[in-house]
């Protein structure tokens, strides 16, 4: 072996993990970046309603999925999928949470209330961890617990301050959170693109029965409001497609704590959309509740962080 073969050998692997963090870093960042700007992506899209633009949010998710797997040719992959039944029936349970969460996600957004849909996606890592203890009978620590007891409190202060409980965040938190249960439960066996496929096509005979009904009371936005507007209802599939794409080849590159730090991007962002784009309305007990969810967040960080430490400590 020539001197400083060892030496050499170890730089060059140091510089390949080096550019496969920042890879992951920029995949995942950019995701929740996306994710973080929708609400000004889809207020273009106004006079179309909530219901609408999810419709056509399936059909050109659908549309534009199969045109990428036949330009990689994973159509093979989409098939083994579905010749496995229970694969098959968790890609239809994904399928209806998804678009639980999309149609709330979307009308929040149409009616004003972007910062309340900010707030489910805050409080969508406890509910995360909740569902854990409830489903999986996971085990908590400490931390974890009370970042759950904090985040209880933040509801009580925010369904006091709006005299009702923050149902828009709730549905949110919950739909994303057992969507998320669903797709680990799945794991590597469904890859993103064909995830999004199966879920698509479970979900497009509904969509089309609505454009069909939208259509039939002529209530349908889509080619009544000129070119521009029928593209952008057109550009909700390669918007729904990108950054989960991005979020799956970032999720493989990095360690799970760093995705769990980026989670965080896409409900600031849509919260500072909300308060200082939008001009929603905040008053101080809106603000303490956010701020107790916000706690709860550190909390569930630090317990992050040194779960990641003792983790790397044991080798694990």
């Amino acid at each position: 072996m020539p001197p400083g073969f060892s030496a050499s050998a170890g730089a060059s692997a140091a510089a390949a993990a080096r550019s496969t963090f920042r890879a992951g870093l920029v995949a995942v960042g950019g995701a929740y970046v996306l994710w973080g700007v929708f609400p000004l992506y889809f207020l273009l899209m106004r006079p179309a309603g909530g219901v609408e633009v999810v419709a056509w949010r399936v059909l050109f998710s659908l549309a534009f999925c199969a045109a990428l797997l036949v330009a990689t040719r994973g159509w093979r992959r989409v098939a083994e999928i579905a010749r496995r039944p229970s694969l098959l029936l968790f890609m239809g349970l994904a399928g209806a949470l998804v678009f639980v969460n999309w149609l709330v996600y979307v009308w929040a957004t149409l009616d004003g209330q972007v910062v309340e849909g900010s707030l489910g996606y805050f409080i969508n890592p406890v509910v995360t961890v909740l569902l854990g203890v409830l489903v999986l009978r996971e085990r908590l620590r400490p931390l974890q617990w009370v970042a759950v007891g904090v985040s209880a409190v933040a509801i009580l202060v925010l369904s006091f301050a709006h005299g009702s409980v923050p149902r828009i965040a709730l549905v949110l938190a919950f739909s994303f959170g057992l969507y998320g249960l669903v797709k680990k439960h799945v794991g590597p066996r469904v890859d993103a693109v064909s995830g999004l496929t199966l879920e698509t096509a479970w979900l497009a005979p509904l969509a089309a029965v609505i454009v069909v009904v939208l259509a039939s009371t002529g209530s349908l936005t889509f080619a009544a409001d000129g070119v521009g507007h029928a593209l952008l209802l057109v550009s909700t599939g390669v918007a729904t497609a990108v950054p989960l794409l991005l979020f799956a080849a970032g999720t493989r590159r990095l360690p799970l704590v760093y995705v769990g730090f980026a989670q965080f991007i896409a409900p600031l962002l849509m919260f500072v959309i909300g308060v200082a784009v939008l001009h929603e309305d905040m008053p101080p007990e809106r603000w303490a509740g956010f701020a107790i969810v916000w706690v709860a967040l550190v909390l569930l960080v630090v317990d992050m962080v040194r779960a990641a430490r003792a983790a790397q400590v044991t080798g694990r």
